[in-house]
């Protein structure tokens, strides 16, 4: 099988349970893997990475904007791909990059390309709400793009026109209940200190109404109930987590106890 021209670049602390789903997905038909590993991992992932051919790179955690901008850095092809440990290119995915890329298609006006996110929860593959189609901007031509944003909320940051893909990339990021609610605190960290640096406050428009819209918006209009109980519960966690961050917005601006 032909190598397309294109690096694949990961950024990952310890996820030796799930990153070799990712690089298999990937290994056979890209030209190179790069591997950004926090320095202080230990738990064989570098070892797994370099199972599938992958160049690792030690380095300290600088957040996701920085140590993605790191890796797609040292790409050494024309395209890069961008993955994340917990995900995986569909076989169909990567048969239109393959015609995309190879020829078939006309890439010369696209600088980047985007296609939707199939996430697998409590056992089902989630296709409505808000949780699908979830389009990431994932592949583009080296010197057209870099990684922006604050945060946990990076994102890509494209200089020129981007296309469509339709197929999918797979999405295996909860793996559990308990491990979707432990991230609700650690992502709604970061919305609480962006809002106050601003020096937003959160009213009780953004405690009442805000969660209520996200349920009925990826519930009822966004057609989360054909999802069956998943569907209903992700709705309701879209409720929860919106409360959750404006509710600590709340909490950190209330006075000290005396």
């Amino acid at each position: 099988m032909d190598r397309l021209p294109i690096s694949v670049c990961l950024i990952s602390g310890p996820e030796a349970s799930r990153i070799g789903r990712a690089l298999e997905s990937v290994s056979g038909w890209t030209s190179e893997i790069v591997v950004v590993l926090n320095e202080e991992v230990q738990d064989g992932t570098e070892e797994i990475a370099s199972k599938f051919g992958a160049k690792v790179f030690r380095e300290p955690w600088k957040g996701f904007r920085d140590q993605k901008n790191s890796a797609a850095q040292k790409a050494r092809q024309e395209w890069v791909l961008n993955l994340d440990a917990d995900e995986a290119v569909s076989p169909e995915l990567r048969e239109e990059i393959r015609r995309t890329l190879g020829g078939v298609g006309n890439t010369g006006q696209f600088a980047a390309f985007s296609f939707p996110r199939l996430s697998w929860y409590c056992g089902r593959w989630i296709r409505h709400g808000d949780w699908y189609p979830d389009r990431v901007v994932r592949l583009w031509r080296k010197a057209s793009a870099a990684w922006g944003g604050e945060g946990i909320h990076e994102r890509l940051e494209v200089s020129g026109a981007i296309g469509r893909l339709r197929s999918n990339l797979l999405h295996y990021s909860n793996q559990s209940i308990n491990g979707q609610l432990d991230k609700i605190a650690s992502y709604s960290d970061p919305f609480v200190s962006a809002c106050l640096a601003k020096g937003r406050t959160a009213s009780w428009l953004d405690l009442a109404v805000r969660p209520a819209w996200k349920f009925v918006r990826a519930y009822f209009l966004r057609l989360g109930f054909l999802d069956g109980w998943p569907g209903y519960y992700i709705a309701w966690v879209g409720a929860f987590s919106t409360v959750t961050r404006y509710a600590k917005v709340r909490e950190a601006g209330r006075k000290p106890q005396p």
